[in-house]
């Protein structure tokens, strides 16, 4: 995850439960990580699994969030609540948008079918739109100084390097 004021890089364990209808932040990890809260507009009554009420009572805060993993990137809300040792808790809805492979054996989450309207996806689309350009750029350079070995300068100072080895002092122009 990464804190969308700082830019700060931090590493959560999420679970992913088909049973929640919600995004959720565990109040400790918000704290301990300092993520900026914001107020919403009214509380929000929550209750756990069993149908209690959360020992936190109301939602009153959210936060929001990019979130990385394997290549995957979006920017999420999740409401702040307690949820034990639970760090951060995805959802339903959000499973059924993303549409991971899970291995349950081993517990391996791959995201190879996300919408096309999610960051990973157009962040491959840009870095190959970006290697396009540096490929198309280098040939115009190249035709620009009429070099048929631009690009090579190292190369080609290596190779005198060794020529001048070589070949006695006395001979050099």
């Amino acid at each position: 995850m990464e804190k969308i004021d700082t830019h700060k890089g931090i590493m959560i364990k999420a679970l992913l439960d088909s049973s929640a209808t919600g995004m959720f932040m565990n109040r400790q990890t918000a704290a301990r990580h300092g993520f900026k809260l914001q107020k919403l507009e009214r509380p929000l009554l929550i209750r756990n699994v069993d149908g209690t009420n959360n020992s936190g009572g109301a939602i009153t805060h959210q936060v929001e969030c990019n979130v990385f993993y394997k290549g995957h990137m979006e920017r999420i809300r999740m409401d702040v609540c307690d949820l034990g040792k639970t760090e951060v808790i995805l959802d339903i809805p959000w499973l059924a948008a993303y549409n991971p492979e899970i291995n349950w054996e081993t517990g391996e989450v791959k995201m190879t079918r996300c919408p096309p309207l999610c960051g990973g996806r157009s962040q491959k689309r840009e870095k190959i739109k970006r290697v396009a350009i540096e490929e198309e750029e280098k040939i115009v350079r190249w035709a620009i100084d009429d070099k048929e070995d631009w690009g090579r300068e190292e190369e080609i100072e290596e190779d005198h390097r060794k020529i001048e080895e070589m070949v006695l002092k006395k001979f050099w122009k």
